[in-house]
């Protein structure tokens, strides 16, 4: 069993390989927004419990995967791949978003690891470095999953902003803050927790890009004590912008409703 599932989800070499907006990715960019507009059609008519509950099963889907993985990458790499752990915004806002339909105090938070979240997501999908780096087959088990995983999320958070734009409250932008930079000062500990030498092995990883400019623009050598400032203003600035759009509608539609 272990040899036929090894075969079937190990990375899959030669020929062609998954490539930044070659033929494949943009295969899966289309089939995520082929996705979202079916989603939307089927929920037009649907009651707002529905759409609520139709929302929450999305995250529980994209958890479900991420927990899903750690016991698969051992049949397919042999191997825990230590780059998945929740250091990310991608994963990391998973497991927070998951926990906060669970936990009350998680649960103020939920709406802002929800941005967090669906920004992080939806720039993977953009530009996935994590399985361009690997030069794998475009239908290996690594490119599906990780695809997969980041368009349900992307999914996720778009449908909570649409389904639940008049949640969101421009004044508690604050709380958008506290969680991009508790996610940066996770993503510092994981970083200097896991990089460095071992028995001449070196690990270098870059969660949440922290500790170095993923479009090496910034010099390597500044970029640690730059990167997790300049993350912060960018994703906080992206955020400020999508709750100005949300107050745009919720006072349009005040003004309807007088």
């Amino acid at each position: 069993m272990y040899t036929f599932l090894n075969n079937l989800l190990s990375d899959k070499k030669g020929g062609e390989i998954f490539t930044l907006f070659g033929a494949w990715h943009f295969f899966y960019i289309v089939l995520t927004v082929f996705a979202i507009a079916l989603v939307l059609i089927l929920l037009k008519n649907k009651s707002e419990s529905f759409k609520s509950k139709t929302t929450k099963a999305f995250i529980y889907i994209a958890f479900g995967l991420y927990v899903l993985d750690f016991f698969l990458m051992p049949l397919a790499y042999s191997e825990i791949d230590i780059e998945k752990l929740p250091f990310h915004a991608c994963t990391a806002m998973c497991v927070l978003c998951f926990l906060s339909y669970h936990n009350r105090f998680l649960e103020k938070y939920r709406l802002s690891f929800v941005l967090l979240g669906f920004i992080s997501n939806l720039v993977y999908l953009i530009y996935p470095a994590g399985v361009m780096w690997h030069a794998v087959h475009p239908i290996s088990y690594r490119v599906i999953q990780t695809l997969i995983f980041h368009s349900i999320m992307t999914i996720y958070g778009l449908l909570t902003l649409i389904y639940e734009y008049d949640k969101f409250d421009f004044k508690k932008c604050y709380r958008d803050l506290g969680a991009i930079v508790f996610m940066t000062a996770w993503a510092l500990i994981g970083n200097y927790a896991y990089n460095g030498t071992s028995d001449g092995y070196s690990h270098f990883f870059n969660w949440f890009f922290v500790v170095r400019d993923p479009f090496y623009a910034i010099p390597e050598s500044i970029a640690p004590f730059v990167m997790p400032f300049l993350n912060m203003i960018i994703f906080f600035a992206v955020e400020i912008i999508i709750h100005i759009v949300i107050w745009i509608i919720q006072r349009r539609k005040s003004l309807k409703t007088v």
